[in-house]
């Protein structure tokens, strides 16, 4: 039987780990800023941030070094972590302006990064953490043909994306209502049936279109439509574009629907028995890298 995909639900407010008992999809660059950090209730995704840096400084000025020890704390102080973005760059066309470099570039150096991201973590020989929670992405321009390359590059590279408990498809959200969106995933699912695929930043629109290819998404679609809209009744802010109840309730009608564990409905707010198969595959591979 068919499990229900995991939707994260990106926020820009840290402290809801401790308490929106959620999958939350939180950034680096809101994390690493403190000095204390909230206790997770509830498992969650770690952005990377890249967007941010890329838009801001043509490149990343953050290192591999400080993003893996960044993670590690992460993962000690606030728990419950199912995976990490990479340290990848974006291809849609306002971020290969931004750098200068080609599409080509861009992939070479989101390969070649993910190998030094696993590298450095499993260089520090610490007994903590001996699974890595870096996902690899596959970044691309606007072809399947794109894609494909990006996941022929790391396998170039001695990295088969078929051992992870999940594979994340990058520079989507920005062209998520067109048909292309879907022909990549199905291209890739055509390489390999069984990868697990994390969409990033997919909004209403695209889960209709091509949920179904899709293992887990994020989006965070919620603080914009809150903007565009009246507050909730009761609420006392000038809008609820910060509003953790209106969030909650954009994402019950994102993820409406039988879930094949808890029933109808179910909003997401029990550990699906899919984010219990990313914990699990996790351990395996972390066992597999071990034993090799």
């Amino acid at each position: 039987m068919p499990t229900a995909p995991v939707f994260y639900l990106g926020t820009h407010l840290e402290s809801w780990l401790g308490h929106a008992g959620v999958p939350l999809f939180v950034s680096h660059r809101r994390l690493a800023r403190r000095k204390t950090l909230p206790k997770a209730q509830m498992a969650w995704a770690l952005d990377s941030g890249g967007f941010s840096e890329l838009s801001l400084y043509g490149g990343w000025r953050t290192t591999a070094e400080e993003y893996v020890a960044a993670v590690k704390r992460y993962d000690r102080e606030i728990g419950q972590l199912d995976w990490a973005a990479p340290m990848d760059l974006m291809c849609e066309e306002s971020m290969l302006a931004r750098t200068g470099l080609t599409v080509l570039e861009h992939q070479r150096q989101t390969v070649a990064n993910f190998i030094r991201l696993e590298q450095l973590w499993h260089d520090s020989d610490d007994q903590w953490h001996p699974e890595s929670p870096f996902m690899p992405v596959l970044q691309g321009g606007q072809t399947p043909e794109s894609y494909l390359r990006c996941w022929d590059m790391y396998g170039e590279a001695g990295v088969d994306l078929g051992n992870y408990p999940l594979v994340g498809v990058g520079s989507v959200c920005r062209r998520q209502h067109t048909t292309e969106i879907r022909d990549i995933l199905e291209a890739v699912r055509d390489r390999d049936p069984e990868v697990p695929l994390h969409g990033f930043g997919i909004k209403t629109l695209g889960l209709r279109l091509y949920g179904d290819l899709l293992t887990s998404s994020d989006s965070m679609g919620w603080s914009y439509n809150a903007r565009k809209n009246p507050r909730l009744p009761g609420c006392t802010h000038a809008s609820c574009s910060n509003c953790l109840k209106w969030a909650l309730r954009w994402r019950r009608r994102i993820i409406a629907g039988e879930c094949a564990e808890h029933g109808e409905p179910c909003d997401g707010t029990i550990m699906t028995c899919r984010q219990r198969d990313l914990w699990a595959m996790r351990e395996r591979a972390a066992a597999a890298a071990m034993a090799s």
